[in-house]
C-alpha cells in the first residue's frame, strides 16, 4: 500500500505538467487575445489606439512572444508561487484567487459533508424499506431535487424572500463587511449568509446521492452472501451496516476525485445568481476576456484538486473494501 501511494504521488508530477500544458493551449485556441478584446472595447467607447500604443501594450503583456515562451514563463513563476499578472485586473493573480478559492472550498466542502450526512442515512432507510410509504415519499422528493436546476432554485428563493420580507439574500457578507479585513465578526457574518448557498448547492447533490445509495444497497441486499448471513441468524441491523452498506459506499468514495473540482466549477452559475465572491464568476469572466494567466491558474488548481481527490479515493477504497488490495495489482 505504501509503495503504491509513493508511485501514485510520483506519477502526479508529469500528469499535472501535461494537464497544465493542454489547459494553457486550449485557453489560447480561440481567435484573438485579451489585447484584441481590450482594443475592441476601447473602440466601442469611441477611443482609438494608434499602432505604437498597440505595440507597447503587446510588449507589456507579452503578446509579442511565442506561445511556448509565455507558457514557460508562467510555469516558471508557478513553481515559485507566482501565477503571473491578470491583464484585466492589472494585479498579481495570487492576490485575486486565494481568498476566492478558500471561500469556494469552504462552501463546497461543507456542502459535500452535509449532503452525504443527509443522503446516506435516507438512502439506507429507503433501500431497507423498499416500496413502503416512506420509500415513495423519499423517492418523490429525490426526483424533485434532481429535476430542479440549482440556479433556478436560487432565483426562486431570492425572489420569494425579497417579495415577502424585502430582504436581499445575495452575497456572503453584509454590506459593512464586504471590503473589511477578516475578523471574528466577519466570519460570523459569513456563517449567517452561508445557509442559502448550502441549501441551493446541496439540494441536487443530496437527491442524487440518496438515489445512488438506495440503488447500490438494493443490489447488495439481493446477493447470496446477504442471504447466507441471514440464514445463519445474523442480526439484520448489524448485517446491513457491516457488509452491504460498506460495499455500497464504494461509488461515493471512488468519485471524490471528481466531486471536488465538480463542486468548485459546478457552482459557477449559482455563484453568479447569488452574487457570491467565489471562483466561479471570476473564472467565467477570465475566460470571456481571455485573461490567460488568471484562467490558466484556475484550470491548474482544478486539475490539482482532481489528482489529489483521485489519490484520496484510491487510498480510501483500499481501506473501505477488503477485496481491494493495491499491493496485489
Amino acid at each position: 500500500m505504501i509503495r503504491y501511494i509513493i508511485y501514485r504521488i510520483f506519477y502526479t508530477i508529469p500528469t499535472l505538467f501535461i494537464i497544465s500544458l493542454i489547459s494553457f493551449v486550449v485557453i489560447e485556441l480561440p481567435p484573438g487575445d485579451f489585447l484584441t478584446s481590450y482594443i475592441t472595447q476601447m473602440e466601442l467607447q469611441g477611443e482609438y489606439l494608434d499602432q505604437s500604443e498597440v505595440e507597447r501594450l503587446k510588449a507589456r503583456y507579452g503578446f509579442d512572444r511565442p506561445l511556448y515562451i509565455r507558457y514557460l514563463k508562467w510555469m516558471g513563476g508557478v513553481m515559485h508561487g507566482d501565477f503571473g499578472e491578470s491583464f484585466e485586473w492589472n494585479k498579481p493573480v495570487s492576490e485575486l484567487i486565494w481568498e476566492r478559492v478558500g471561500l469556494t472550498m469552504v462552501i463546497t466542502s461543507i456542502t459535500m459533508v452535509v449532503s452525504w450526512a443527509i443522503s446516506l442515512p435516507i438512502g439506507i432507510y429507503s433501500a431497507t424499506h423498499q416500496y413502503s410509504l416512506s420509500d415513495y415519499v423519499v423517492t418523490f422528493f429525490g426526483f424533485v431535487g434532481l429535476g430542479f436546476p440549482s440556479f433556478l432554485v436560487a432565483l426562486i428563493l431570492l425572489w420569494t424572500v425579497y417579495s415577502i420580507w424585502g430582504v436581499n439574500l445575495g452575497g456572503l457578507f453584509s454590506e459593512k463587511y464586504l471590503d473589511a479585513p477578516w475578523s471574528w465578526a466577519k466570519f460570523v457574518d459569513m456563517l449567517k449568509h452561508l445557509w442559502l448557498p448550502l441549501l441551493v448547492l446541496g439540494l441536487g447533490s443530496t437527491a442524487g446521492s440518496m438515489r445512488t445509495m438506495r440503488a447500490n444497497l438494493l443490489d447488495e441486499l439481493r446477493k447470496p452472501y446477504v442471504t447466507t448471513a441471514r440464514a445463519k441468524g445474523l442480526e439484520e441491523r448489524k448485517l446491513v451496516l457491516k457488509y452491504p452498506v460498506r460495499v455500497a459506499l464504494n461509488p461515493f468514495v471512488a468519485t471524490i476525485g471528481w466531486a471536488l473540482p465538480r463542486l468548485v466549477s459546478g457552482s459557477s452559475i449559482v455563484s453568479v445568481v447569488l452574487n457570491m465572491p467565489t471562483t466561479g464568476p471570476l473564472l467565467l469572466k477570465a475566460l470571456m476576456s481571455q485573461d490567460m494567466y488568471l484562467a490558466g491558474s484556475f484550470v491548474l488548481i482544478l486539475s490539482v484538486l482532481t489528482v489529489i481527490g483521485t489519490l484520496i479515493s484510491d487510498i480510501l477504497l483500499g481501506i473501505l473494501d477488503p477485496r481491494i488490495r493495491f499491493g496485489k495489482i
